[in-house]
C-alpha cells in the first residue's frame, strides 16, 4: 500500500512539474525578427474560422495567401496587439506609398509592402542581434551588395526610400531563382542556400512542403507574413484603431550638395529635431553630408514664408569645416573579417560605468553600436564595469575651407508630400 501511495505520489508531482513548466511557456517569446512570436505546432486545426478563410482568399493576388492552423495562430495574435497594430496601421500612410513605388517600379508584387512590419515593425532605426538594420533588415554584406552605401555619416540601409529599392531588387532576384513568392518571402528571411536546401530534402518546390526542412523563424516567418497582410486589411473587423503618426505630415524633398547640420535646419524650421531626424534617419551625426559629386536629400516638412529665410540661411550662408567620409567597416560577423586599421587622429575613450550598455554609450557619443563593436573588436554585447572602449575615431580637420555651394531644389524621382507619397 504503501509503495502504490508513493507512486502515485511520485506521478502526481511529475504531473505537476509538466504543467507548471506548460504555464511557464509564453508562447510570444520575441525572437530576432521583432514581430513574429514562436508559436508551438500543434497537431489539430483546432481554431479554424471561415470567415477569416474568405477575407484572406478576398485578398489573393500574386502572392498565394494559403489559409491554415499557422497562419491563424498569428491572425489571433495580432489581431490581440490592438494598439501596436494600431501603431502600425498609422506608419503604413507614411511608409506603404514608399514601399509600394520601389515595388512597383521593379515589378513585385505590392504584398511585399508588409514584409518592413514583420522585420522592425517600421522602425528604420531597428538593429538585430546579429547587425540586420532598417526597415527591411539588411545585413552589411547584401546591402553593399544591393549598392546601398554606409559610412561613418550614412547608413542607406536606414534610408526608407533606397532601401525599400534595394528589397525589391533583391525579390527581383529571389523570385528569378526560386519562381516562387513564398519561397522567396522565406528566403529572405535565411537565405537562398537555407531553401535550396530545403526543397532537395523535401523533394518539392512548395513552401508548406519544405517547411518542416527551414529553420525554425522561417517556419513561422511566412505565416506570420500573411496573417499581417489580413489584420493589416480587416483590422476594424476586429476593433484595431489607426493611431495617426507624427510623420503624416506634408513634407518637401530637396538636394543639398554641401553639410547641413539636421539640429540647426530644426532649429529654423521652428520644429522638433527628433522628428526631423525621423523623416531622415539615415544620417548617423544629424548632419547631411551633401557635395556637388554627391548630392544628398534631405526630407523636411513644408517651409512656411515666416521660416524662408532662415532655412535658406541654414541650408546656404554657414561656414562649413572640411569633412572626412570613411566607408564603414564590414559589420556583418559572419564574414569574420578584421576592422580597419586606425588612421591617425583624434581617438576618444570611454570607461564603462555600472548600468551602462552600448546602446546608452553609443547614444552618448552619436554613434552607431556596430561601430562601438568594430572598434573595440567585440563578438558580443556584454560590457563590464571600468572597461575602456573607443567611442571615436574623428581625424583632425584641415586647415582650408572649401568654396561656399548652394542648395539645389529639385524634385527626386518618385518622391512627393509625405501625406500620400514622398
Amino acid at each position: 500500500m504503501k509503495t502504490c501511495v508513493r507512486l502515485l505520489t511520485c506521478s502526481m508531482i511529475a504531473f505537476l512539474s509538466f504543467t507548471a513548466k506548460a504555464q511557464q511557456f509564453d508562447p510570444l517569446v520575441i525572437n530576432d525578427t521583432t514581430t513574429v512570436p514562436i508559436l508551438p505546432e500543434s497537431p489539430a486545426f483546432v481554431n479554424y474560422n471561415p470567415k477569416h478563410q474568405q477575407r484572406l482568399e478576398s485578398l489573393q493576388q500574386q502572392v498565394p495567401l494559403t489559409y491554415n492552423e499557422s497562419v491563424q495562430k498569428y491572425i489571433d495574435v495580432y489581431t490581440n496587439r490592438k494598439n501596436q497594430m494600431g501603431q502600425m496601421l498609422g506608419l503604413s500612410t507614411y511608409y506603404f506609398p514608399i514601399f509600394e513605388q520601389a515595388l512597383k517600379e521593379l515589378d513585385i508584387p505590392a504584398e511585399i509592402k508588409y514584409l518592413p512590419i514583420i522585420e522592425s515593425s517600421m522602425n528604420p532605426q531597428a538593429v538585430s542581434r546579429v547587425g540586420a538594420t532598417g526597415l527591411w533588415q539588411f545585413m552589411f554584406s547584401t546591402a553593399r551588395g544591393y549598392g546601398l552605401h554606409i559610412d561613418n555619416y550614412v547608413d542607406e540601409r536606414k534610408d526608407p526610400i533606397q532601401a525599400s529599392y534595394a528589397a525589391a531588387a533583391y525579390f527581383r532576384d529571389a523570385y528569378a531563382e526560386l519562381g516562387d513568392w513564398l519561397l522567396a518571402i522565406a528566403a529572405y528571411n535565411c537565405g537562398k542556400g537555407n531553401v535550396d536546401r530545403a526543397i532537395k530534402k523535401a523533394g518539392s518546390r512548395d513552401f508548406w512542403e519544405i517547411r518542416p526542412f527551414l529553420p525554425l523563424e522561417t517556419r513561422n516567418y511566412v505565416p506570420a507574413f500573411i496573417a499581417m497582410v489580413y489584420v493589416m486589411n480587416f483590422s476594424k473587423d476586429h476593433d484595431i484603431d489607426k493611431q495617426i503618426s507624427e510623420l503624416a505630415i506634408k513634407t518637401d524633398t530637396v538636394q543639398v550638395n554641401r553639410y547641413v547640420s539636421l539640429t540647426d535646419l530644426a532649429t529654423a524650421l521652428d520644429m522638433e529635431a527628433n522628428l526631423l531626424f525621423s523623416l531622415n534617419p539615415s544620417y548617423k551625426k544629424k548632419i547631411v553630408n551633401g557635395t556637388p559629386a554627391s548630392p544628398k536629400r534631405i526630407i523636411m516638412p513644408k517651409v512656411t514664408l515666416g521660416s524662408y529665410a532662415m532655412v535658406y540661411e541654414v541650408l546656404n550662408e554657414m561656414e562649413q569645416e572640411q569633412h572626412e567620409v570613411i566607408l564603414a567597416s564590414n559589420d556583418d560577423r559572419r564574414l569574420n573579417k578584421k576592422p580597419a586599421p586606425m588612421l591617425r587622429g583624434v581617438v576618444k575613450y570611454h570607461r564603462v560605468s555600472a548600468g551602462q550598455n552600448l546602446s546608452t554609450i553609443a547614444d552618448r557619443y552619436h554613434v552607431e553600436v556596430q561601430d562601438l563593436k568594430v572598434w573595440n573588436k567585440l563578438k558580443g554585447s556584454q560590457l563590464v564595469p571600468g572597461q575602456r572602449l573607443i567611442v571615436s575615431k574623428n581625424h583632425a580637420p584641415t586647415a582650408n575651407k572649401p568654396a561656399k555651394q548652394y542648395i539645389s531644389y529639385q524634385k527626386e524621382r518618385g518622391t512627393e508630400s509625405a501625406s500620400g507619397k514622398i
